[in-house]
């Protein structure tokens, strides 16, 4: 056996895994710095260091991208995050002064450009929100299309 870190390397034989296993399952520990946990906590708190952020939440326009994210996520508006405005609008400022750490849609397609984009991806509420709006524009008024 050998010992890396938080990682143990167990080395077995073809008749260890013939055996029944006699692991035992702990409880998921929500502390472990080193457990896979998604854009929200257990707890209900953002996860500022899930992967899916990439890389946002750190860097120059960090704290802008947290205050941002953050007043989005604690929305209690009607129209989620109607009251965000300004902190997105900063946080888009600060990303403009930085272009090659955030370049714009027209520079890299993958990078998001704006708020919206941020805001619409499917990790956070509003992507079921604006689909559903779209779908009942969409079937109220046939003529338009």
């Amino acid at each position: 056996m050998l010992e890396h870190g938080k990682d143990r390397v167990i080395f077995v034989t073809k008749e260890d895994h013939e055996a029944p296993s006699n692991a035992e399952l702990v409880e998921d520990d929500p502390n472990d710095p080193y457990d896979d946990h998604g854009l929200i906590l257990p707890n209900g708190d953002i996860n500022w260091n899930c992967p899916c952020l990439g890389g946002m939440a750190s860097g120059p326009c960090g704290q802008q991208f947290k205050d941002a994210f953050s007043c989005f996520h604690y929305s209690k508006e009607e129209v989620k995050g109607s009251d965000c405005v300004e902190y997105f609008r900063g946080m888009q400022e600060c990303m403009q002064k930085y272009p090659e750490l955030y370049p714009q849609e027209d520079d890299n397609e993958s990078a998001p450009s704006d708020a919206a984009a941020l805001v619409g991806s499917p990790s956070t509420d509003s992507a079921s929100v604006s689909g559903s709006e779209e779908a009942v524009t969409s079937t109220e008024n046939p003529a338009a299309s």
